[in-house]
């Protein structure tokens, strides 16, 4: 005698029910260590950090409360507004520079001409190249007395430089340092995205008479508007977060002038042991990168619609 149709619906439920709850299980069962790990060095870091910088702190000595006191110094501090004045100024740079030339180093690797694996092998070095090792190259190659640029300009009659000795160029040579090291991880997304623009449409322009750098400019690059969308918040986040670099070549000199606002932070809260005052500049630095990230996504959610369109 077979079951009524209502009890055999009833426990087919039950049973999609707990599979789908061992499915659940299993499936934060696999994701829980990453999980705990986030949690543990970056969620907890973060909280204590806020609550931090609202207490007097040196990391030895019990802390005491301060309230708003260390975001009000923020205001009252002429180095960390000399900081972020350097920080808003090496974005303003790095970033466009950056775009501009990972965009015409993407529209050259997109050939197909012999070597081009090379060629764009050596393009990604600088991006896979440990800081370390690029601030001690560009550190002899912008050496004042020794460089290999200074050299150079001397073959040529031109006057010697002193890049990151000098307080009116240290800025300036660290966006040429940073650029040439992240040029090559825009050039390989823009490549990637050049590569899935159809080339339907290519050729119709190319039936209408449109050249090839035409063609580039006009049709190409508006299909690369969500690239560069990322790309520009990508890279905004990593000039607001300046810090290996700056270790590495100047040590914020001379005179203060690299002094960015990740490398005050450091020099606070590691050197002078004011980890309340510190730990409030990252609460603000925070805030920046995540109005940055959510201005991202909405720019990048309303591209899609666009493109949907």
């Amino acid at each position: 005698m077979s079951r009524p149709p209502r009890r055999r619906s009833v426990t087919r439920g039950r049973l999609l029910r707990r599979r789908a709850t061992a499915d659940h299980l299993a499936g934060w069962g696999f994701v829980a260590p990453s999980v705990l790990l986030i949690g543990l060095f970056g969620l907890v870091p973060v909280v204590w950090s806020f609550i931090l910088s609202f207490q007097h702190s040196d990391l030895q000595t019990p802390a005491t409360w301060a309230g708003t006191a260390n975001y009000k110094q923020l205001v009252h501090d002429p180095l960390f507004t000399s900081a972020l004045r350097h920080t808003l100024v090496y974005t303003v740079l790095f970033v466009p520079l950056t775009l501009v030339g990972s965009l015409l180093v993407a529209a050259a690797l997109n050939r197909k001409v012999r070597f081009i694996a090379l060629y764009r092998l050596a393009v990604f070095v600088p991006v896979i190249t440990s800081t370390v090792a690029t601030g001690v190259i560009f550190n002899f190659l912008l050496d004042p007395e020794f460089g290999l640029v200074n050299g150079v300009l001397e073959k040529l009659g031109l006057p010697a430089q002193g890049f990151f000795s000098s307080p009116g160029q240290a800025l300036y040579a660290m966006v040429a340092m940073t650029v040439w090291g992240w040029v090559g991880f825009g050039a390989l997304i823009y490549l990637a995205a050049l590569q899935s623009v159809p080339q339907d449409i290519l050729e119709a322009a190319a039936i209408d008479g449109a050249g090839r750098i035409r063609a580039f400019w006009q049709i190409q690059v508006p299909q690369l508007r969500p690239v560069t969308t990322f790309l520009t918040a990508w890279l905004i986040i990593n000039a607001l977060q300046l810090f290996d670099e700056v270790y590495v070549t100047t040590k914020g000199g001379p005179l203060h002038a690299s002094t960015v606002v990740v490398y005050y932070l450091y020099q606070q809260a590691f050197q002078f042991f004011h980890a309340g005052y510190a730990a409030a500049m990252a609460v603000l630095l925070f805030v920046v990168i995540v109005v940055v990230t959510v201005v991202q996504t909405r720019l990048t959610r309303g591209n899609e619609e666009v493109g949907a369109a």
